[in-house]
């Protein structure tokens, strides 16, 4: 009995530093026991993979404790948001597998009640009109150890605040050169609560609200306060906003006389290797035509590792084994890599296809006949069952499984050497055909039909089997490899005052054409996921048409890129 508790305790899953925060607040019933969670993007590019652990963890903690989470958009920056961003961001939340309560949420849903909000700051003495240029203001605002200069506007009367605050939202002064800030300590430590800027001038129409506004909230101000009117119970936030709580929660406290108030919680975000995790360096690579957009398969997005092949479980995966960390750290791909290939492995249908494909003539084998072999779809999953595979004279397998003079530790096909041809049959290279430069265009071979199925007749064994196209029944496809984005794994923040740019892999796609698949896949769907016998996985991509497949590799069967490093 001792021994099954101890099991049972062993196998137990310790909680995160949130999930503590959490079950301690249920227990205490803080907020009558709520758990109503946010996830807050600006809709000013396309999220990424750090983006993705935030919607896994906000959603996820919402679904664990029962509770809800809001999918809110940050759009308090006109001149750099767009719909297309949103639809964008939408469409990720809902492919990652997660729904939302009952609407959209937008900053922009509060831009009365936010203003509103600002005017009883005004009342309350605790704001005021500043009209400091930019480098005035960085000149007063000092630095963490020497304390700033006040505002020569700060003393303004309540009256006169509200009178030009009301002008600046009338489209009365120029960009820049009125401000609201509010009003704290220019003495603080915290550089945030130097008197921040809570109101700014924007002449730009917004996605949204049209022209209707030309004062827009800062996210410090609009941030808190749309968590206390969506009744959010735990803010999560990313650690570089750990500095922003103070002011998070003064403007809570000043603005709302309720015994709920919303918490902030800080957590680590991770950086991924050999790529960047910033929106607008990733919208840099866009720009200049580094790639080709923002699902290029080579992007860290959601929607290029979609378009790459990778699948919501992969990702959701990913996201739980890094786990929540207080620390930033840098996370190996090949950990995301990994969990794609457990995932694929599992549900992948197997396919033969040939990249660099090489013709072999069977001539033993009868003119113009063919037959249907048996393969299997999955050996991991006996449901998946079988499929036939043609097979006929003329075949295609890879360049590099043929060697005119292999290496005795070379276990694939040669001359004068027999090898398994996957599902078909035995063959023997007797001859080779060569071009005028000694290229080899062809090789030609014999079969054992009493090897049918791959089967020794006799009990002989050979060792190699290769994959296999029949040339009559192939299909012609574009197919692209996909290497690392950058060269260096930390590309970002380099202190020898190098650009990320500097590190970009130019070779990072390759793509082949004329490539020969079974014709199993003639009917093959965009985003359809296949394993290619020993090659890797492969995912059909939008670019395809009725003319020609695309297909992009996921990853490979096996993490060669570690190896090559190691």
């Amino acid at each position: 009995m001792k021994n099954n508790k101890l099991e049972k305790k062993e196998t137990k899953v310790s909680l995160n530093f949130i999930e503590q925060i959490i079950e301690k607040d249920i227990k205490e019933g803080k907020n009558e026991s709520r758990v109503h969670t946010r996830f807050p993007p600006e809709p000013n590019g396309y999220l990424h993979i750090g983006h993705a652990k935030s919607i896994c963890l906000n959603f996820g903690l919402a679904n664990k404790y029962n509770g809800k989470c809001n999918l809110r958009f940050d759009d308090t920056n006109p001149e750099k948001e767009d719909v297309e961003y949103v639809k964008s961001i939408e469409e990720d939340v809902r492919w990652l597998g997660f729904t939302w309560n009952d609407k959209t949420y937008f900053a922009s849903d509060y831009f009365d009640k936010l203003y509103d909000l600002a005017v009883l700051l005004i009342k309350k003495d605790k704001a005021y009109v500043c009209e400091l240029s930019q480098e005035q203001m960085r000149e007063y605002r000092g630095i963490p150890t020497k304390a700033g200069k006040e505002s020569p506007y700060k003393n303004r009367s309540i009256e006169e605040n509200l009178d030009l605050f009301e002008r600046m939202k009338a489209g009365e002064f120029e960009e820049g050169t009125h401000m609201l800030r509010a009003k704290i300590d220019m003495s603080s430590p915290n550089m945030h609560l130097r008197d921040p800027i809570i109101y700014r001038i924007k002449n730009a129409t917004h996605h949204r609200t049209g022209d209707k506004w030309k004062i827009y909230p800062m996210y410090d101000f609009t941030h808190g306060q749309s968590d206390y009117f969506e009744k959010i119970t735990h803010s999560l936030c990313t650690l570089e906003f750990q500095v922003h709580r103070p002011l998070y929660n003064w403007l809570t406290k000043n603005l709302f006389e309720t015994e709920y108030k919303p918490e902030q919680t800080e957590f680590a975000r991770f950086n991924l290797s050999y790529t960047v995790m910033s929106k607008r360096k990733l919208l840099e690579l866009v720009e200049n035509k580094s790639v080709s957009s923002w699902d290029d398969p080579r992007m860290p997005t959601i929607s290029g590792l979609r378009r790459r092949g990778y699948t919501p479980e992969s990702i959701r995966n990913f996201s739980d084994t890094i786990g929540v960390a207080k620390r930033e750290n840098l996370i190996d791909v090949a950990l995301l890599e990994h969990c794609i290939r457990e995932d694929l492995n599992k549900k992948a249908q197997r396919v033969m296809g040939v990249l660099n494909p090489l013709k072999v003539i069977i001539t033993n084998y009868p003119d113009n006949e063919s037959e249907e072999l048996d393969a299997i779809n999955n050996p991991e999953d006996a449901s998946m069952g079988k499929r036939k595979v043609p097979f006929s004279k003329e075949l295609y397998i890879e360049k590099n499984d043929f060697m005119e003079n292999p290496p005795r530790k070379f276990f694939r096909l040669g001359l004068g050497r027999e090898v398994r041809l996957r599902y078909a049959y035995f063959v023997k290279c007797n001859d080779v055909v060569k071009d005028v430069n000694g290229n080899i265009t062809e090789i030609h071979c014999t079969y054992d039909p009493a090897s049918k199925g791959g089967k020794s007749p006799d009990g002989r064994k050979v060792k190699g089997t290769l994959h296999w196209v029949s040339a009559k029944h192939a299909l012609n496809a574009d197919v692209r490899l996909y290497d690392r984005l950058f060269n260096d794994p930390a590309p970002d923040n380099k202190k020898d005052g190098s650009n990320f740019k500097d590190y970009f892999n130019t070779n990072s796609l390759e793509v082949l054409e004329n490539c020969k698949l079974e014709p199993f896949l003639k009917d093959a769907a965009i985003e359809n996921k296949f394993q290619f016998e020993r090659l890797g996985y492969f995912c059909l991509d939008k670019d395809s048409n009725e003319n020609k497949m695309v297909f992009n590799r996921t990853v490979t069967l096996r993490d060669s890129w570690a190896k090559k490093n190691k």
